[in-house]
């Protein structure tokens, strides 16, 4: 579609507010104008505020009906972008192209293929709405895999048409399209709001919509859609977190200080239960993720000879780890599935765990096969009974505020520093009590900060102190 490249000039040389980057162009060969490409990405607010000034200034040079095409991966936060354009103005009217699946067109479950969608259908209401025409759009129900009806759409008041949808931006809507927007996020949250979206919406079970992701959505995604996304001319990137949604996390004190078992049930209630388990649990990192800042990891776990996906993200508020986490029983196959949409193998633990638990708290004494001793931990949906426990243990005072993963992480990383030369640890002051900081990055900086000075003077001495320096603030995932 031509543009004016004075206008794209202009565009191109103007910084300052949001606002004035949101310029029209006339299009060649036409009455009509459209937007600019915006050439940076934008966050979510950004974005919406960028695609309101667009949809005010088109139909304001624009006659007739004004059409968005609004495109993205599943789980991009399309719909919710669309729901919050429509709250913004509610005289919009909005056509999800999930209403246009034909079930009849089906291949092998794959509900992506761009051969899916009733185009017929599609580009008859969209001409008739062009032409002032009422129209009657198609209802499709997921669960039953079917069009159940059809609800009518009048021309808005607004004049202003959104079309949401994967493949809202593809060739043959484009031409039809007054602005056009996408909405991405990133694979691993895009797959947790999949995955939550679609047990609500269709039923589905957790490793069902995972398997259909990586032999279906990921690969048609690649292929069909991501090169339609390259053509929008207001990008937006998508960084909502679907873990802050959850309000029930999950509230950790560790310890390696040793409590004895007649300890532990003296401060518990008399009706609480004991077992021992042996568990493994394979960290996958989610792509593009850097694993020393890796907060989200995707963990299977292995326990009786069942295997369970758990989906979760922790902060720390020190001395707590807070967990919110969603678990699903999956089978080992799925692995498979996953690294084929890029998740990588962090690492796989294996820790044996002695756990006491009552309705509201667990205590577990864990030995980690990996790190090769004894940790205590205490869990809990309750913060106050969490520490109120911990502190009748008498583990106050010796907190470590660290997942087993980072901590794994960090000692690797001391390990690579130990192994330097001792002239170069000496003068670095790197020792063992590094593991007691708070993050590996931490951990050099905590050691490195009061030795900026010796570092030209060593840089005779060791001709690639850069290279050293990189090796030390970067450790590669560890593989079992």
């Amino acid at each position: 579609m031509g543009q004016d490249s004075n206008g794209i000039e202009f565009h191109q040389k103007r910084h300052g507010l949001l606002k004035d980057q949101v310029q029209l162009v006339k299009r060649r060969d036409s009455v009509r104008y459209e937007i600019v490409p915006i050439q940076d990405r934008l966050s979510f607010e950004k974005g919406f505020f960028a695609v309101i000034r667009a949809c005010q200034l088109l139909s304001q040079k624009n006659d007739g009906i004004i059409l968005v095409g609004v495109a993205g991966p599943s789980g991009a936060g399309k719909t919710v972008f669309t729901e919050k354009i429509l709250n913004f103005l509610p005289s919009v009217a909005v056509i999800s192209m999930d209403n246009y699946n034909d079930a009849s067109r089906i291949v092998d479950g794959n509900f992506d293929d761009p051969r899916l969608t009733d185009y017929d259908t599609l580009l008859k209401n969209l001409e008739d709405l062009k032409e002032g025409k009422q129209v009657e759009v198609p209802i499709y129900d997921f669960k039953s895999s079917s069009r159940i009806g059809y609800r009518t759409l009048d021309v808005p008041a607004s004049r202003i048409v959104i079309i949401e949808g994967i493949y809202a931006l593809s060739e043959k809507l484009r031409p039809l399209l007054d602005l056009r927007v996408s909405v991405t996020g990133g694979v691993h949250f895009d797959l947790v709001k999949r995955v939550l979206r679609d047990i609500q919406r269709a039923g589905q079970q957790p490793e069902e919509i995972i398997h259909q992701i990586s032999e279906t959505v990921y690969p048609m995604y690649k292929a069909f859609i991501e090169p339609d996304l390259q053509t929008a001319q207001i990008k937006i990137i998508n960084k909502f977190n679907p873990f802050t949604g959850f309000q029930s996390p999950t509230y950790i004190l560790k310890s390696r200080k040793d409590v004895s078992v007649d300890q532990i049930k003296a401060v518990l209630s008399d009706g609480h239960t004991e077992t021992k388990e042996e568990t493994y649990d394979i960290y996958l990192l989610p792509p593009g993720e850097d694993p020393e800042s890796c907060q989200s990891y995707l963990r299977m776990r292995n326990k009786d000879g069942k295997y369970s996906l758990m989906f979760e993200e922790w902060v720390t508020d020190t001395p707590f780890v807070i967990s919110p986490r969603i678990t699903f029983e999956v089978s080992v196959r799925l692995l498979g599935g996953l690294m084929a949409l890029g998740y990588t193998i962090a690492t796989i633990l294996k820790r044996n765990s002695h756990v006491f638990a009552t309705d509201k708290v667990f205590v577990k004494i864990d030995w980690l096969e990996q790190l090769n001793r004894h940790y205590m931990q205490v869990q809990g949906k309750d913060r106050q009974l969490v520490q109120s426990t911990a502190e009748q243990l008498g583990l106050e005072g010796s907190f470590i505020p660290r997942t087993y993963i980072e901590q794994i992480q960090l000692e690797k990383l001391i390990n690579e520093v130990m192994a330097l030369p001792d002239d170069l640890k000496n003068k670095l002051s790197l020792d063992e009590d590094l593991v007691s900081s708070s993050s590996p990055k931490e951990a050099l900086l905590r050691a490195s900060a009061d030795r900026v000075a010796m570092r030209n003077k060593n840089l005779k001495r060791y001709t690639s102190f850069e290279e050293c320096m990189r090796k030390l603030c970067y450790f590669q995932p560890m593989c079992p």
